[in-house]
């Protein structure tokens, strides 16, 4: 990715900084890649030369651009591949799963593994997730493999069943559950908590469906305005780092990437070999992932493993990003990091909590008090929130997401989509931050509610800072990179009703126009 080395001039423009010393201007120029001058007025003509590109916004907004702290590329690709189960007008109940699956059957050749992605037995009139005799009426003659909204429950058929090795006599892994008929004790086919066994046991796809999919999901990231993501797998390694760079290289893959690797790859020591691209800001190595889950109803890992694990990380004076979803887990990493600090004192870690979805003030004081930082997802609020107040204990609901509360102690949540789990589009996670409505209008938790300038520096400064990139991101300053968004209107000066209509107007990276909305 190689920054122009023309000055692009952005003029008659709304700028929004979101930087410390100057929160407005008129207009704003980019040289090199990088931020050069901020202005008022007129006063860009004594910049504008003959070789300046320059873009009359008529008082359009430009903000920072937009950084998603938490997401999955790979996944988010591979969903691309897959038929959609994402709930609609025709998917409300498992026949019409079934008719997905059967239509699709007719397209592949019989032996191929099929996959099906995002289905939610909260909007199906069966309430229940499908099972191996379902999918088996809609191809027998297909391995299958359907995956939950989550990421962490899948359903096989009996093909699959058979060919990933799974039987009768198969007990359930660490971490994992096999459900089980109550009456035969045969596999039903939904397994939770084995997403890294089905990886082990199915073909990947082949890297050349894979930059099929990226096409897709590179245009739609940049028409979000998305500039940085931050991939966050616990199954990222040495492979996948090369993938990745082999994508940002070539320009298949346009926003700059931090990229978390999985405990696996680090207790290897790969990072020596993560070998960064010509431009180093493009993909940069970031947090080591590491998996708290108690699906089975024991945690894993167990404190005295986990202990020892974050101390590894934290004495390598590197980052520790934790897969933390509930109080318990949540209690767990910060009593981890608690020891590993008590160990060797550190300032500025940045230990981050990924998800943090239910925690209550006492948690929040706590991370505050361990200098930890948190990544959130607000747009679950937005998609998931009507299945939250349907399903989610009051005790644990009244402390979904406490925005407020975390940023009442000191810490600053930054923003994300956990995509492929909801759509990357950051204006939804703004919107939600601010309203807490979800998609058809409930409520929840209306004390958490934030200001917009407050959700606006969850993608942008929050995101920049959780990977130790505030000095390059996250506001529009001079210096820092030419990474900017135009929307059509200003998200702070219009009702926050509102801001669920904006739209992304234009996308610069690295003083580069790489989308339009008219384009």
């Amino acid at each position: 990715m190689n920054p122009s080395t023309k000055t692009l001039l952005l003029y008659n423009a709304n700028i929004v900084t979101l930087g410390s010393r100057l929160s407005k201007a008129d207009w704003v120029a980019a040289r090199n890649g990088r931020i050069c001058q901020l202005g008022f007025g007129k006063d860009w003509k004594n910049i504008k030369g003959a070789q300046d590109i320059s873009i009359d916004l008529d008082g359009k907004t430009v903000i920072p651009g937009f950084i998603d702290a938490h997401m999955h590329i790979v996944a988010t690709i591979k969903k691309h591949l897959a038929f959609d189960l994402a709930p609609g007008k025709n998917l409300r109940s498992v026949s019409d799963l079934q008719t997905t699956i059967r239509n699709h059957a007719l397209q592949v050749s019989p032996g191929e593994w099929m996959f099906g992605k995002g289905y939610n037995e909260f909007y199906l009139a069966e309430k229940r997730h499908p099972n191996r005799w379902d999918l088996d009426q809609a191809a027998l003659h297909h391995p299958v493999k359907l995956t939950h909204r989550s990421g962490h429950t899948h359903v096989l058929n009996s093909m699959a069943l058979k060919s990933v090795g799974i039987t009768h006599e198969t007990g359930d892994p660490d971490g994992g559950i096999i459900d089980r008929d109550l009456e035969s004790g045969k596999p039903t086919g939904i397994l939770y908590g084995m997403g890294d066994f089905l990886s082990e046991h199915i073909p990947p796809p082949q890297e050349s469906e894979l930059e099929i999919g990226l096409k897709k999901v590179n245009q739609k990231l940049l028409s979000f305005g998305i500039t940085s993501l931050q991939e966050a797998s616990h199954r990222n390694d040495l492979q996948r780092w090369e993938l990745l760079k082999k994508w940002v290289v070539t320009g298949n893959l346009q926003p700059r990437v931090c990229m978390l690797h999985g405990y696996s790859s680090f207790r290897r020591k790969e990072q020596r070999y993560f070998t960064p691209p010509p431009a180093p800001e493009q993909l940069k190595p970031a947090a080591v992932k590491i998996m708290i889950d108690n699906t089975t109803g024991r945690m894993l890992p167990e404190p005295q493993n986990l202990a020892a694990m974050v101390s590894a990380v934290h004495r390598a004076g590197m980052q520790a990003a934790f897969h933390a979803i509930d109080e318990s887990s949540i209690e767990a990493a910060c009593q981890a990091v608690a020891e590993a600090l008590e160990e060797s004192p550190k300032n500025d870690h940045r230990h981050r909590i990924e998800h943090c979805s239910v925690c209550s003030p006492g948690l929040a004081k706590k991370i505050a008090s361990l200098r930890m930082s948190v990544v959130s997802q607000p747009p679950f609020l937005f998609h998931n929130g009507e299945r939250y107040l349907a399903t989610v204990p009051e005790k644990q609901r009244k402390y979904l997401y406490p925005f407020r509360t975390l940023m009442s102690y000191g810490v600053c949540p930054a923003g994300s989509s956990d995509s492929p789990v909801v759509p990357a589009d950051p204006l939804t996670g703004i919107y939600a931050a601010v309203k807490r409505l979800a998609k058809n209008g409930p409520e929840l938790n209306g004390h958490e509610k934030i200001s917009v300038m407050d959700a606006l520096r969850m993608y942008t400064h929050h995101a920049a800072s959780v990977a130790f990139e505030e000095d390059i991101k996250g506001s529009i300053t001079p210096g820092k990179l030419a990474d900017l968004v135009v929307l059509d209107e200003d998200p702070t000066c219009i009702p926050a009703d509102d801001i669920k209509y904006l739209k992304v107007d234009m996308t610069i990276i690295n003083g580069k126009v790489v989308w339009r909305k008219d384009c």
